[in-house]
C-alpha cells in the first residue's frame, strides 16, 4: 500500500541530528510511497547523527523552493539549532507552512518554527527542554506523544516516533 505515492517530502540535515528522528520517518515515508528529500548545508555531503549514524544529504536547501513539496519533516537533535542560523532554511519553512502543507517537528526541531516565526496560536509538543522557547513564542505547549493543529504535527522524543509518522502520513493522505 503506497498512501504517499507521487508526494515530496523535505527533510532537513545537518551534524548531530538525533539518529531515529531522521531515519525512521525517513524510511516510513518512503515506504508509504513518498519521495523524501534530504536536504542539508551541503549536497552530497556525509553527516553524523548524534549516535553517529551516517546520512547523506540529497540536496543542499541553498536552491530547493518550497512549491516542489508537499510537507517538511524536521528531525531533532541538536542540528535544528545549526540550521535555524539559516535563512534560506527558515524561508522553506515559512513557505511550506503559509501554503498550509503539513509541517512536522520533534524533539528539539521546534527551534526551526519558533526562528521562522510561526508558532505563535498553535498547540504543538516537544522535549521539555524547549518548553519555555515555544512558550516565548507564544504556543500552547503541552505534553502529548503527538500533537496536531491545523498543518502542524509535533511529537516529544524517539519514543513518540510510530504516533509521529502515523499522523504525517494520515494528515499527507487526505
Amino acid at each position: 500500500m503506497t498512501p504517499l505515492k507521487g508526494k515530496r517530502v523535505l527533510m532537513f540535515i545537518e551534524d548531530i541530528y538525533e539518529d531515529l528522528e531522521l531515519l525512521y520517518p525517513k524510511f516510513r515515508l518512503i515506504e508509504a510511497g513518498a519521495h523524501v528529500t534530504v536536504a542539508g548545508p551541503d549536497k552530497g555531503k556525509t553527516y553524523h547523527g548524534k549516535n553517529g549514524y551516517p546520512c547523506k544529504s540529497d540536496d543542499s536547501y541553498d536552491h530547493l523552493v518550497a512549491g516542489d513539496f508537499d510537507a517538511l519533516v524536521i528531525p531533532g537533535g541538536f542540528a535544528p539549532d545549526k540550521l535555524r542560523r539559516y535563512e534560506k532554511v527558515l524561508e522553506l519553512t515559512r513557505e511550506i507552512h503559509n501554503a498550509g502543507k503539513p509541517l512536522a517537528h520533534i524533539c528539539h526541531a521546534g527551534w526551526i518554527p519558533i526562528s521562522a516565526g510561526i508558532m505563535k496560536g498553535y498547540r504543538c509538543t516537544s522535549t521539555p527542554g524547549i518548553k519555555d522557547d515555544l512558550i516565548n513564542a507564544g504556543a500552547d505547549w503541552v505534553d502529548e506523544e503527538v500533537v496536531v493543529d491545523r498543518n502542524m504535527i509535533s511529537s516529544r522524543r524517539p519514543d513518540d516516533l510510530p504516533a509521529f509518522c502515523r499522523e504525517i502520513i494520515r494528515m499527507m493522505s487526505a
